[in-house]
Order: C-alpha cells, then sequence, then structure tokens
C-alpha cells in the first residue's frame, strides 16, 4: 500500500493509501518520486471524470509529469543506478510492436500512459517503471525542470513533425503551457520569430517576456491582419495550434503563407469545423502531433544547454500533503498560472 493522490470520481480527491500493480524485475527501477507537474489532462478527470473514450470508473492516482531520485534498479539495468536523479516518460508502449519498431512507439495500441485509465499516475511516493524509459537528469537541471521535460516533450515531438527551418516565422495558437513550450521548441529549432495569442493575455505576456516571441491581441479584428502585419503581407510558415479549441481553426489558413503549415497539437473535445478548401488552394501541409517518441534526449539537452529555461513557467510549488489544494487552484484557472508543481519530502 502507497499514500496517494487519488481521483475517486469526478470532482472528488483524497490523500490515501491505496494498493499500486507496480512490482520489481528485470528491467526495472523503483523512483523516489520528487516533484510532479500537474496537467491540464489530470484537471480535465478531475473536472469531468472523463477524456472521450477514457473513463474514471474506478480509483486513479493522477499524475505523469514526473522527476525523482532512483533508488533501486532491477537485473539488466545498466545506465542507471540508485542516487540518480531522473525524469520518467509515462507512456509505457510495447517494444516490439509493428508501430514500435517503425520508431513510432506513442502511437502503439497497446500503450499505457500513466493516469489515463485504468492506468495510476505518479502523485505518490514512489514508483516502479521500466528503465527504458527513465533519463538522467544532468547536473544544473533541477528536479522542478526535470518534471517540465514531459510537457516541453510534446512541443519537441510537434517542432520536429513539422520540419521547422531556420528562418521561419510561426504563430502559435494557445499560451497554456503547450502553447508557450512550444513556441521555445520553434525558437530553438530555427524560427526567428514566433508570434502568440491565447484570450488569457496575461499567459501571453508571460511567453512575451522571452526573446523572438510577440503576444498578439485577441480581438475582433481578428488574427490575420495582426500576422500579416508582422510578416510583410505574407503570412507565417507555420501555424501550431495548441489550443485545442474548434473555434481557433476558423480562418487559420488565412494565417499561413501559400505552401505554409498547420501542425494540430490540442486535442479539441468538440467536432472541428475547418475549410478545406482554403486549405488546398494554398496548399497547406496539415501535419499532427501526438505526445512524442523519441525526443526527451534533446529536450533535457536544451535544458542543460541553457537553450530553452522552463523555470519562469513555473507558478507555484505546493507540498505533496497539500496537493488538493494544488488541484483546486488548477481547477480555478487563475488566468497567471502557467505550470503548477507538487513536491515531495522537504
Amino acid at each position: 500500500m502507497a499514500q496517494a493522490l487519488v481521483l475517486e470520481r469526478q470532482r472528488v480527491l483524497s490523500l490515501r493509501e491505496i494498493d499500486l500493480p507496480w512490482r520489481m524485475g528485470p528491467g526495472m527501477v523503483r523512483i523516489r518520486m520528487d516533484v510532479v507537474g500537474i496537467c491540464g489532462s489530470d484537471v480535465h478527470y478531475y473536472r469531468h471524470g472523463r477524456i472521450g473514450p477514457f473513463v474514471v470508473d474506478r480509483p486513479m492516482v493522477l499524475g505523469h509529469e514526473g522527476a525523482g531520485t532512483v533508488v533501486e534498479c532491477g537485473p539488466g539495468v545498466s545506465h542507471l543506478r540508485p542516487g540518480d536523479r531522473v525524469c520518467i516518460e509515462p507512456g509505457v508502449p510495447d517494444f516490439s510492436s509493428a508501430e514500435s519498431r517503425l520508431g513510432l512507439y506513442n502511437l502503439d495500441p497497446s500503450l499505457t500512459f500513466w493516469a489515463t485509465p485504468p492506468e495510476h499516475g505518479c502523485l505518490t511516493p514512489e514508483v516502479i517503471h521500466p528503465a527504458a524509459l527513465v533519463w538522467p537528469l544532468p547536473e544544473g537541471v533541477s528536479q522542478a525542470e526535470g518534471a517540465m521535460v514531459e510537457p516541453l516533450a510534446v512541443g519537441m515531438q510537434a517542432v520536429t513533425r513539422a520540419r521547422v527551418r531556420a528562418g521561419d516565422v510561426a504563430v502559435v495558437l494557445g499560451s497554456g503551457p503547450i502553447g508557450i513550450v512550444t513556441a521555445l521548441c520553434a525558437l530553438a529549432a530555427g524560427c526567428v520569430r514566433v508570434l502568440i495569442v491565447d484570450p488569457a493575455q496575461e499567459k501571453t505576456r508571460i511567453a512575451a517576456q522571452y526573446d523572438g516571441i510577440t503576444a498578439l491581441e485577441p480581438g475582433d479584428s481578428g488574427l490575420a491582419p495582426q500576422v500579416l502585419a508582422a510578416t510583410g503581407g505574407r503570412g507565417a510558415d507555420l501555424v501550431f495550434e495548441c489550443s485545442g479549441a474548434a473555434a481557433a481553426y476558423a480562418g487559420v489558413a488565412g494565417l499561413l503563407r501559400a505552401g505554409g503549415q498547420l501542425v494540430c497539437i490540442g486535442m479539441p473535445v468538440a467536432e472541428v469545423p475547418v475549410d478545406l478548401v482554403a486549405l488546398i488552394v494554398r496548399e497547406i501541409r496539415v501535419v499532427t502531433s501526438f505526445r512524442y517518441a523519441n525526443v526527451y534526449d534533446r529536450a533535457i539537452a536544451l535544458m542543460a544547454g541553457g537553450r530553452i529555461d522552463v523555470k519562469p513557467l513555473i507558478s507555484a510549488t505546493y507540498p505533496f500533503a497539500r496537493a488538493i489544494e494544488a488541484f483546486e487552484r488548477a481547477d480555478a484557472a487563475r488566468p497567471d498560472d502557467v505550470k503548477l508543481q507538487i513536491a515531495f519530502g522537504g
């Protein structure tokens, strides 16, 4: 039995002991959790009890953005040892699947993912996880930053799939954690400028503190005039849709240059109307991006090399004993909050 933050059912959280199914064995490591971030999906499960077909029909431990310290290594683990500070990829695929053999292990249909029903998450003092999905953190990268690698990897995946080129100009729709880290990844990949917009202008102001990111004004006049003015009438090379809002797709073709790319990251909960003709006549390339695969090492390297600084995005840190309070704050959706984290121990 282990103490954990448990979502009992919709809008009911408890800190209590629960029996978790993880067991040590070959290729596994035991990790003492140090910091866990609260993701929008955690909050969505708390508010609604489901995301699409994934329904919380039994108590579930929340959390999937984690960093910790290795305390035990199973047989066959050679790249880790007790005492190593690490971050953890929360999705566990079948590495022998056809998708995994293609390098697309994030698309393996049998993949299990922390805090996605029926799998438990990592808001508990210890977890056991496959060593192949555990990444050492270099000196100079804190545990709090390590817990940010998971959302950063989402941006890395999108930028990698978009094949950003040096000198590109990008627009990011949505300035939540994923929108801002996608903007940072786009700059690191070679974009000369990123324009970002969100109805929560407090968040866009946080994003605009970074060199190379410019906040646009949401409003009745629309985004296209602002994007065209910022690009000399040409339009952006890329649009990253990170909000998941169906309304964000209205007029999106007008933000892009001919032959530009629309990169879909946010997961809509409603049907999305798309003006397909507008995309076709401008030969807009549509790219989709789901979670991540083979990018954790690069995300960590960008942090360690000072190319990406996620520290300004951490709005507050709560001790594990106040984890329910942290979720209540996340549910309140304060406009100036980007990322809330929960810390274990001292």
